[in-house]
């Protein structure tokens, strides 16, 4: 991944490492125009490799216009990553599809029995403030993820619930900026062209 590096900072020591259910925060000046001004939520971490879901980029699609079998409320479909982007899962924080579920944080879960999701949107037993679908996924191999934190790619933060179903998607990666302090909160007004900084 191609970055400018114009300001030096440390890492919290709340966040030494990624793990599972936190947040990666692009780098300002990431150049990657899959990951400009991403905020990605990491729901596997292991030696063999990471994965996770961009939470602020919603698409145009809805879901009603992919699944004809959806006759309920136009929930957005959001851009989770640029890996198999003909694939759909999805992020919730319902007990009612817990069962199958892996937890990431408390009371907020990826993934289940993707027929009852629908369902349940489908008889109003959910909403789109309780359950996000993603086209795609963010995928690192071995050691990639490591290498892009070294490389200072990303920025380490804790991560809540709000950050992904109570908060405007545009507005995630400079509140996720603000919510780590002063030091952070000054890049949050970055320019995407640093010659403008």
């Amino acid at each position: 991944m191609q970055y400018i590096w114009a300001f030096e900072y440390q890492i919290p020591a709340v966040m030494h490492a990624p793990v599972k259910g936190c947040l990666l925060i692009a780098d300002p000046f990431l150049k990657d125009p899959h990951f400009s001004r991403a905020v990605i939520i990491l729901c596997e971490h292991q030696e063999e490799g990471s994965l996770g879901f961009v939470i602020n980029r919603p698409l145009e699609q809805t879901l009603d216009l992919l699944l004809p079998e959806m006759t309920m409320e136009k929930i957005h479909v959001h851009y989770g990553g640029p890996v198999q982007l003909n694939t759909m899962q999805f992020l919730h924080q319902s007990p009612l599809l817990a069962e199958g579920s892996l937890e990431i944080l408390k009371g907020l879960y990826w993934g289940s029995h993707f027929e009852k999701a629908i369902r349940l949107v489908n008889e109003g037993k959910l909403s789109a403030r309780q359950i996000r679908f993603f086209l795609g996924y963010t995928g690192w191999g071995t050691g990639q993820l490591d290498h892009e934190l070294k490389e200072k790619s990303w920025i380490l933060s804790k991560a809540n619930r709000t950050m992904v179903f109570g908060m405007e998607e545009k507005q995630i990666w400079k509140e996720s900026l603000r919510k780590m302090g002063d030091n952070f909160a000054i890049m949050a007004n970055f320019p995407l062209d640093p010659s403008l900084n």
